[in-house]
């Protein structure tokens, strides 16, 4: 069952009821995107070199990687931009028709899903120089059929560590690794120990994101220190 909530910054999100824990958090779910996402991984910086890779891991509303669109238009128009979706349930994904946060480029996600069966293995959405590549299905899976050394930004967003441990192991972030390229960055809300932990043995070198919203800070991991 999935609840639409209204987070603190006045934006929406959805409650997963069977899990117990909601899409975005709860202090404010655009605030996350931008602040948690978005600046960490230097979006605006990437786009001023007319090109950037992004994946957004357990992508859900699409709310981290449309606001990175829109960060990184505003600073070059003329940005190529690449996006790869990676979400299990095709269910939240649809439920992006049902918000309207002030993300101008959650209309191309919006457009998306109008214009697809999302009961597809893979959708690709084309616009001027943007393409987005949704895939849906377990992403510890899927990820192994991205290319290496690849992605400038990952946006790394499952359901937390106690929750979904297994979406935190040593094995996926070797994964992420080995997409990332060596000037990336990998930014995610959980500063649980287990996390960084498994990030240290899949070779990342991590410190604090920003603390929004809580008491710990975020996670910024890089293939070089």
């Amino acid at each position: 069952m999935i609840k639409k909530i209204i987070t603190a910054d006045n934006t929406e999100t959805f409650l997963n009821e069977e899990v117990g824990e909601s899409y975005h958090s709860q202090t404010g779910a655009v605030e996350e995107a931008l602040k948690k996402y978005v600046l960490p991984c230097k979006i605006k910086e990437f786009a001023k070199t007319g090109k950037i890779a992004i994946l957004d891991v357990c992508s859900g509303l699409g709310y981290n990687s449309a606001m990175a669109i829109d960060v990184a238009l505003e600073e070059n128009p003329h940005c190529q931009i690449e996006v790869f979706c990676l979400e299990f349930d095709p269910i939240i994904v649809g439920k992006v028709l049902e918000v309207d946060p002030p993300i101008k480029s959650l209309s191309f996600y919006k457009e998306l899903v109008r214009n697809n069966d999302l009961k597809s293995d893979q959708i690709n959405f084309n616009k001027n120089n943007l393409n987005i590549t949704l895939i849906i299905g377990d992403a510890r899976e899927t990820c192994k059929d991205l290319p290496e050394n690849h992605f400038d930004a990952v946006f790394f967003d499952p359901f937390s560590p106690k929750t979904a441990p297994e979406m935190w192991t040593e094995d996926f972030f070797k994964e992420m690794y080995r997409v990332m390229k060596d000037s990336a960055l990998l930014a995610t809300f959980s500063c649980a120990r287990m996390v960084r932990e498994n990030m240290s043995k899949a070779g990342l070198f991590y410190d604090d994101g920003p603390i929004v919203g809580r008491r710990g800070p975020g996670t910024i991991a890089t293939k070089w220190i």
